[in-house]
């Protein structure tokens, strides 16, 4: 042992004794040490026995731990003199109040209890822990609020409460621990405004303030924090310009300001931050143009400015963003071409994700951006040509919505051709077009006598088994169905229709389909059959984003089944009614899912020929897959429309969605299916079926409904929605109201609907507080009376 560490506390007291009795002549002395050896010996003691009492009482170790030394627990650590300095339960399933007595731990240096089910108060003896440098609470289900005597652990470098149900405010005690290097706070339920003490804590590199509810602006004291390398302040209630002073955080690499209130223009000084990789301003009120920062930031690779009212064009030239791999300015007023650097990045490979959606971009398409993995071009104005080779890597949906876009796609025209590339076309042609011809007229009389008899023997091997399968892989075969559900077992069921069972089913391929299978007895009744050939009818003439896929049928004597894509997360109806799930739904969600709706219908009513009418469409009929966007599905009520007849029909439908002229008329029209779609779209946005509230509204016109204001049938499961969000949430429950009038030559047809939600047309910027039913109801007869846009 060095010399330094020897102390007469380690000599033991015999020791002691043996040298009292050479050196006689030190008597005196020699017993007072004795004494306060024995005294020190007695005080550890006495600790160590306290600290075992204590952890024992906490439940966090089995009951047949042995309480005879704490320091060989799994999870403790002691220093020398036996004290306990760490405590480490994480990820052990411990359960029921944080009740540790840190009254007995003058030494602990480091509490982590990360990933439990602790619950109750963070407890105010904490702050005896003065020697504490670490602590982790994360992913609990402690409540209450932050408790002020955490600002005497003044050792602490991390401190870790991230998601819990924490509420109330940040201490401005907080800005005591100057040793902080990690403060992590994010996903619990705090409100108020971040404390300026905040800026105290000068040696802070990471900051987690994000998915909580807190307000007020930023405070300019940020800008002290010199060390900081990360700032979430993402989700949450945030107001007020960006503040000036973020330049002093020369040293940001993460910077996440997104989803908040925050308003104003993007100050130019970010561009000083030339250490960010990542820059997140998305869902905000920011305005103007993009201010030309790039010059500094080399570093950057990923920014996200969507869902903002930015104008302007993109101010960019080669020799910018050069490493950047993800850029998103979706949803804004953004316009001018789209530049033509931009495929620079995009040929180097290191752009992978490019979304410009739902903005006034206008010009053609530059060729080189086909290259982008991910790419969204939707919602602008863009004309032209769509590049050679866009359909081999991305599908139609990222160009919908340019309407003056032409070739490749079906949803566009073909490209006009001029004069003499078609003459030439044809002098070079035309002599291997006449060849084909009979080439192919001789292979289809050959596969014809093929087919016959090979159609026989499948009767025959069968015994009248019909299975048919497209727009797949083309090796699914009736064995296969069968043996993935262990021939419809019921524990492969995932719900029952109206006229069979749903079943999940994965095939050898790996991939997952639906099966919707009638019953036996279903199959030998008339009706139902008549429902699933009028199902197979349909989808198989039908193609669109927003309508579930059919990718095949079988009929067979044993049963008839449809094979359709599998959704993960269901029907609307069943995720709406999940607490849980409708909180996953937030209002952007929301909104998207009554638009693809609204597309899907128009599609089906004003572009398939003839159109179809769904006449069932409701919560239930709406699926989604696992990014929550909506698709409409069950067409065995659907009715292809003839305008040659009087399209009278049996009762089909949902109770709580038919239009009320269906009841006396029996006349099917397009006009059925908007107002199920009035239905829907106010059912989505109140969270339940807004059958009280139509009720209501038809019974008095001076009804008390009628004085309600919109944020009041809202779904008050989630947060009221911001301005941009409630701009849209205005525009959906004027268009609902305007679907479900009592007469259907007052309703808007579903093409005025689907282009009013593609317009970008915003109604005007008023708090939801402030609109009443009444309003939101005049305010859609004018809308109809109108003509809608572009209708």
């Amino acid at each position: 042992m060095a010399a330094s560490s020897l102390s007469i506390s380690n000599i033991p007291i015999v020791a002691w004794a043996i040298w009292i009795f050479l050196c006689g002549n030190c008597l005196d002395n020699a017993l007072h040490q004795l004494v306060n050896v024995a005294a020190a010996s007695r005080s550890i003691s006495a600790l160590q026995i306290e600290q075992v009492k204590a952890l024992h009482e906490t439940g966090w170790w089995p009951s047949s731990t042995n309480y005879s030394s704490a320091c060989d627990w799994n999870g403790i650590t002691c220093n020398d003199g036996g004290s306990v300095t760490s405590i480490d339960r994480s990820d052990q399933g411990l359960r029921g109040q944080l009740k540790l007595n840190f009254s007995f731990f003058p030494n602990l240096e480091s509490l982590h209890l990360r990933w439990n089910n602790l619950t109750g108060l963070i407890p105010l003896e904490i702050g005896m822990l003065k020697n504490l440098t670490s602590l982790s609470l994360y992913s609990n289900m402690l409540v209450g609020p932050i408790p002020s005597t955490i600002g005497h652990l003044t050792n602490l470098e991390h401190l870790d409460l991230g998601l819990n149900k924490i509420n109330g405010s940040i201490p401005p005690e907080i800005g005591m621990l100057k040793n902080l290097t990690s403060l992590y706070l994010d996903s619990n339920m705090l409100v108020g405004p971040i404390p300026s003490k905040i800026g105290h804590l000068t040696n802070l590199e990471y900051l987690y303030l994000g998915h909580n509810k807190i307000n007020g602006s930023i405070p300019p004291e940020i800008g002290m924090l010199k060390n900081l390398s990360l700032l979430f302040l993402s989700s949450n209630m945030l107001v007020g310009p960006i503040p000036t002073t973020l330049v002093h955080l020369t040293n940001l690499e993460y910077l996440d300001l997104g989803r908040n209130k925050i308003n104003g223009s993007i100050p130019p000084e970010i561009g000083m931050l030339e250490n960010l990789t990542h820059l997140d301003l998305s869902s905000n009120m920011l305005v103007g143009p993009i201010p030309f920062i790039w010059d500094n930031l080399t570093y950057l690779n990923y920014l996200d400015l969507s869902v903002n009212d930015l104008t302007g064009s993109i101010p960019y030239h080669e020799r910018n963003l050069y490493w950047v791999t993800h850029v998103n300015l979706s949803h804004n007023f953004l316009s001018g071409e789209i530049p033509i650097a931009l495929g620079s990045i995009a040929l180097a490979r290191h752009l992978q994700s490019l979304d410009l959606s739902y903005n006034n971009f206008t010009g053609n398409i530059p060729s080189s951006l086909i290259d982008i993995h991910t790419l969204d071009l939707s919602h602008n104005y863009l004309k032209g040509q769509i590049p050679d080779g866009f359909d081999k890597h991305h599908k139609s949906h990222t160009l919908i919505g340019n309407r003056d876009l032409c070739g490749q796609f079906k949803i566009f025209p073909p490209c006009p051709k001029s004069k003499k590339s078609i003459t030439t076309k044809i002098e070079i042609f035309a002599p291997i077009t006449t060849f084909l011809i009979f080439l192919v007229i001789g292979g289809i009389l050959l596969s014809r006598c093929v087919f016959k008899e090979n159609q026989l023997e499948l009767r025959e091997s069968k015994n009248g088994n019909i299975f048919s399968i497209w727009n797949y892989d083309g090796h699914i075969a009736y064995e296969d169905i069968i043996e993935a559900t262990e021939d419809f077992d019921i524990k492969h069921c995932i719900g029952t229709g109206g006229y069979g069972s749903v079943y999940k089913a994965e095939l050898p391929s790996g991939n997952v389909v639906a099966l919707k299978k009638l019953h036996q007895r279903e199959v030998e009744n008339p009706v139902f059959c008549k429902s699933f050939i009028n199902e197979v009818r349909v989808l198989t003439e039908i193609r669109h984003r927003n309508i579930v896929k059919l990718h095949g049928f079988c009929v067979h004597k044993r049963c008839r089944f449809l094979i359709y894509e599998y959704m993960e997360r269901g029907s609307l109806f069943c995720v709406l009614r999940n607490v849980d799930e409708a909180m996953e739904l937030d209002w952007s969600k929301r909104v998207n899912i009554i638009k693809g709706t609204a597309h899907a219908l128009s599609y089906m009513h004003h572009e398939c020929i003839p159109a179809i009418v769904h006449r069932d469409i409701s919560t239930n009929n709406i699926l989604l897959n696992s990014e929550l966007q909506a698709f409409v599905s069950d067409f065995g009520t659907a009715k292809l429309i003839d305008p040659n007849s009087s399209n009278q029909t049996l009762v089909a439908g949902t109770y709580g969605y038919i239009a009320p002229e269906f009841a006396y008329t029996m006349i099917v029209t397009e006009k059925c299916d908007v107002y199920n779609f009035g239905v829907v779209a106010l059912e989505v946005l109140m969270g339940r079926h807004p059958g009280e509230l139509l009720s209501s509204l038809s019974s008095s016109s001076s009804s008390s409904s009628q004085n309600m204001m919109l944020n009041e049938i809202l779904d008050q499961r989630l947060p009221p929605p911001n301005r941009l969000i409630g701009q849209d949430i205005l525009l959906v429950a004027t268009i609902a109201f305007a679907c479900l009038h009592t007469q259907p030559k007052s309703r808007p047809t579903m093409k005025c609907v689907s282009q009013e939600f593609l317009s970008h047309k915003k109604l005007n910027v008023i708090p939801l507080t402030t609109v009443s039913i009444s309003q939101l109801r005049k305010q859609a007869t004018y809308m109809v009376g109108s003509g809608f846009a572009y209708c």
